[in-house]
């Protein structure tokens, strides 16, 4: 399989969207992710607003993508479907994530699920990331310093 990363456009919105709720651990729904302002307006003005998000394809198929504020610093979402797991995917978002990030911030952020089972607490970890503490009862954050 031939894996590649590209920017996210708007047409890209529906495909965002279809990833991000083909995930098992922290599935949310459309109307859940609605609920929390995340809207095809919502993409559409950030994806206009400049580089902030990235499809990584296999064999031309969309398979995950990852977006990030830009003015904060945060890596703000990195989903691979399940079938696509295990094949490079979120190494190669990621990637692309943080490049951009640190060509502003020289510690960048990401939060996430701190349950035990959360498979992405392992991945950031092995990406070179620290656990910086926790947020609530269920979020943790992660940081990332910039190389020298």
């Amino acid at each position: 399989m031939n894996a590649r990363i590209r920017a996210a456009g708007v047409a890209d919105i529906d495909s965002l969207f279809d990833i991000r709720t083909s995930v098992q651990q922290n599935h949310l729904s459309r109307s859940q992710l609605a609920e929390l302002g995340i809207t095809p307006a919502a993409l559409k003005d950030a994806l206009e607003s400049g580089p902030c998000a990235w499809i990584a394809e296999l064999d031309g198929i969309a398979g995950g993508f990852a977006m990030v504020d830009l003015e904060s610093g945060e890596v703000f979402a990195l989903f691979v479907r399940p079938h696509c797991e295990g094949r490079g995917l979120g190494q190669l978002l990621l990637a692309a994530a943080e490049q951009q990030l640190f060509r502003e911030h020289g510690t960048i952020w990401l939060v996430t699920d701190g349950g035990e089972e959360i498979r992405a607490n392992g991945f950031y970890l092995k990406q070179g990331w620290t656990l910086a503490g926790r947020m609530d009862e269920r979020d943790v954050r992660y940081e990332k310093h910039r190389p020298s």
